[in-house]
């Protein structure tokens, strides 16, 4: 069961290693139960093993009493919109976001449409462990089919942009799916925005042409791909939409990092408002926000943890440097759709190409390495890096943080997989690797 990893957040496994179709009915009994047996949003990303789950949540979710509406094939960020919409109590998305194929899981959210936060996330886990509340024969739940799982999705994130002006422009856009959820909306999304887009792995099957995550190794196709359409941008998705890398039009991967700060530079041009990021995002979002005048945040990792801060302090916008940004008027969810019409309005509103926007922000590198860890064994890790980093001041409570006046790195266990992650962020490609490269070595032997 060591591939099996149950948070507040969800949960995630492997087929035939630890997630097991018994297990995934007790996690949806657990859900319905929380719920009281009300409505359940229901939706898979496109991996081969989703209809299998399908089944097994389905049955926990009608066993506890619950009315599911199901979306079929749709993103993660699609079905925190469709709580919103049909008035539910809650939902489940059936991913394991950016984790290789034999992977899957599922992602709870909450009545807002957000994922879950600790108290929630807990009472979960403490039905899981106790007893569910199943139902008697006459007072089972039901299933639904949902015909238009997207079109509430395109209208909130169309009223965010100017429609007419992008449509204007006809921008060319390569859009990389991978064989994901997002060829669901994402091309449609476009075309309606007037755009030309060359489509890869648009097929919903999750059978992915590249590693799921869209990191710049994976993704020299897409690179290629605008450099040979001499498009304005190229844009992946990882497997369920949340998350989106971009490339500019000289085929120059810009990464996930940059996805929310061009946003947040977008957003505050035309409005002043706090911003909440968590811990390790680059600090180029906080340079933006001093920019413009607006209040500055940082929360834990995780996104239940940002959408919690961006509650407390009324954000404007908020997200993850792993190119998820949270948009509250679309969803308190992570949404790749808001990103690129975001991107697409910014062009329009700078009259520039997108690399020259992207040459205005502030520069910094930043690195992100990972080495597989027991869960066990990371405050090990924190303890070495802060002996070696005397002089650095010391953050705690999300892993270990270390700020210099020029440079910072971290070292978090990841809440979906068993690793650690090591990011560092500093002026110049040579500093920033540096930085990592020790912080690994350091970590890789405290933990050995």
């Amino acid at each position: 069961m060591a591939e099996r990893i149950l948070s507040i957040s969800g949960l995630r496994g492997i087929l035939g290693d630890g997630l097991d179709p018994e297990y995934v009915t007790r996690f949806a009994a657990s859900l319905g139960t929380i719920v009281n047996g009300g409505t359940v949003v229901l939706s898979r990303d496109g991996r081969s093993t989703g209809e299998m789950l399908r089944h097994a949540v389905l049955s926990g979710l009608m066993a506890t009493g619950c009315r599911v509406l199901d979306l079929g094939i749709a993103s993660t960020p699609t079905c925190g919109v469709m709580v919103t919409a049909l008035g539910a109590a809650g939902g489940l998305q059936l991913t394991a976001s950016h984790n290789p194929i034999e992977w899957n899981g599922l992602k709870p959210f909450s009545h807002r449409g957000s994922v879950f936060d600790k108290e929630t996330g807990e009472r979960l886990l403490g039905v899981i462990n106790g007893t569910p509340a199943y139902r008697s024969w006459s007072k089972l739940g039901s299933c639904e089919v949902v015909a238009d799982p997207n079109g509430e999705h395109q209208k909130r994130v169309f009223k965010l942009v100017d429609v007419a002006a992008i449509r204007a422009r006809k921008f060319k856009v390569i859009l990389d799916c991978n064989r994901g959820s997002g060829s669901r909306l994402g091309p449609q999304l476009l075309r309606d925005l007037g755009c030309e887009v060359v489509v890869m792995g648009g097929i919903p099957d999750g059978q992915f042409e590249h590693p799921a995550e869209p990191l710049r190794d994976n993704l020299g196709t897409l690179m290629a791909a605008v450099t040979a359409h001499c498009a304005d941008a190229g844009f992946a998705q990882d497997p369920d939409a949340d998350r989106l890398a971009i490339v500019d039009n000289s085929g120059r991967y810009i990464g996930e990092e940059l996805t929310l700060a061009l946003a947040v530079d977008h957003v505050l041009s035309r409005q002043k408002g706090p911003v909440v990021v968590n811990g390790s995002t680059s600090r180029v979002t906080a340079d933006l926000a001093a920019k413009y005048g607006s209040p500055f945040h940082r929360s834990h990792v995780g996104e239940a943890n940002v959408v919690s801060k961006m509650l407390e302090v009324n954000a404007l916008i908020g997200g993850e440097g792993n190119g998820g940004v949270i948009e509250p008027q679309v969803g308190f969810v992570r949404d790749s759709f808001v990103s690129m019409a975001y991107v697409l309005d910014g062009l329009v509103q700078r009259r520039t190409p997108l690399a020259a926007w992207v040459d205005s922000l502030p520069k910094y590198t930043i690195v992100k390495d990972k080495i597989h860890c027991p869960r066990d064994r990371v405050d090990q890790a924190c303890a070495a890096l802060r002996t070696a980093f005397g002089t650095a001041t010391a953050t705690e409570g999300d892993g270990l943080r270390l700020d210099w006046p020029d440079r910072w790195v971290q070292v978090r266990a990841s809440n979906t997989e068993p690793i650690i992650r090591v990011i560092a962020e500093a002026p110049g490609d040579g500093k920033a690797k540096s930085l990592c490269a020790e912080a690994v070595a350091l970590a890789s032997k405290a933990v050995e």
